[in-house]
């Protein structure tokens, strides 16, 4: 797979979202193995924008690895800050989840009787005497 390009303005509004986030995965001694790229693969797929915390002192290492990773994996190299990396893989349209449609007048009228209660019906249930405060004899 290839890297992906992103424009500044998309690279700017993705950081800005992965401010937040924590590092998914953290890369041990043993560095890119087959597994780690599987299960960056898996979070992607996941959340599309993910954190990586890369070992090492060498700067220039960790940059040859974080690209290698990008291009393994088709995705967009966001950010690296020291060593944390942030990826981006917008998910497939086939597996972005379908919104709901909302209910129609029938169904929701379906649901009378699990209606909100209504100030007069709270004012009912939540009567309370209190005394009045009076001052305190010496």
């Amino acid at each position: 797979m290839t890297e992906l390009t992103l424009t500044r303005a998309e690279r700017l509004q993705l950081k800005a979202r992965a401010h937040h986030l924590k590092p998914v995965v953290l890369l041990g001694a043993a560095g890119l193995s087959d597994a780690v790229v599987r299960e960056i693969d898996r979070a992607l797929d996941a959340h599309e924008l993910i954190k990586i915390r890369v070992p090492g002192d060498e700067r220039d290492e960790r940059e040859q690895l974080c690209a290698d990773l990008a291009a393994r994996l088709g995705a967009a190299r966001v950010q690296m800050i020291g060593k944390l990396l942030v990826l981006y893989r917008p998910r497939p349209e086939e597996s972005a989840p379908a919104k709901p449609a909302p209910p129609t007048r029938a169904e929701r009228a379906a649901f009378g009787a699990r209606r909100k209660p209504q100030r007069e019906d709270i004012r009912r249930t939540q009567r309370r005497v209190i005394a009045p405060r009076g001052r305190r004899q010496a």
